[in-house]
């Protein structure tokens, strides 16, 4: 584990358990997420290339990071 990772859980270990517990599962989810892509490139460029057909046909909205 790297030292970063280390301090990083340290820090978390000064939260609530529920604030743990959800920062857990995004880890977690994170990982299993980044698995998944790096497991099936192919995938992730067929996503690439439908969110660029959409763009390019006038189906999407500008992200206003306001709004999250």
């Amino acid at each position: 584990m790297t030292k970063a990772l280390e301090a990083a859980f340290q820090a978390a270990s000064g939260l609530p358990d529920e604030e743990q517990e959800a920062l857990a599962q995004a880890i977690l989810a994170e990982v299993a997420f980044d698995a998944l892509i790096a497991s099936r490139p192919a995938a992730l460029e067929r996503l690439a290339d439908e969110a660029l057909a959409e763009y390019r046909a006038g189906r999407t909205l500008p992200l206003d990071p306001d709004d999250l």
